[in-house]
């Protein structure tokens, strides 16, 4: 019998504007998967909820407010990094307060769905792309 592989549970969101475009953020230099572009989010920490890490994270990373009704599950990717089995949960995110800024990605950038074919993404960002050009 196969012992379980550790896991490692991250939440994303797809922010979507007025515009029907998507934010991604670009992973600095210096760090794992460096210059991808990737949905923002990130670890859920001991005793939280995917939506509380979720907010959390928004917070923290690009300083903006999100309601946890404001956050509608999509889907998720499942992916092995390393010695770890990766669970990313997506959620669609519309409704915001403030206005992203990076405060830890190299740069932002408002995409079409469709653009994110041409993006340099971590693999398990890539398999949600096709849902969200349906749900976008």
């Amino acid at each position: 019998m196969k012992s379980a592989m550790p896991g490692l549970f991250v939440v994303a969101a797809a922010l979507v504007d007025r515009d029907g475009r998507l934010l991604v953020q670009q992973r600095p230099e210096g760090g794992a998967m460096a210059g991808l572009w990737e949905f923002p989010g990130g670890k859920l920490e001991p005793g939280e909820t995917p939506e509380q890490a979720l907010i959390r994270e928004l917070a923290e990373e690009l300083a903006i407010d999100v309601e946890e009704a404001c956050l509608a599950p999509a889907c998720f990717a499942s992916d092995r990094i390393g010695d770890r089995h990766l669970l990313l949960l997506l959620y669609v995110c519309r409704k915001w307060r403030g206005t992203p800024v990076a405060r830890h990605a190299s740069a932002l950038r408002w995409v079409r769905p469709v653009e994110l074919h041409g993006l340099a993404m971590p693999p398990a960002d890539k398999p949600l792309i096709g849902l969200l050009e349906a749900l976008v």
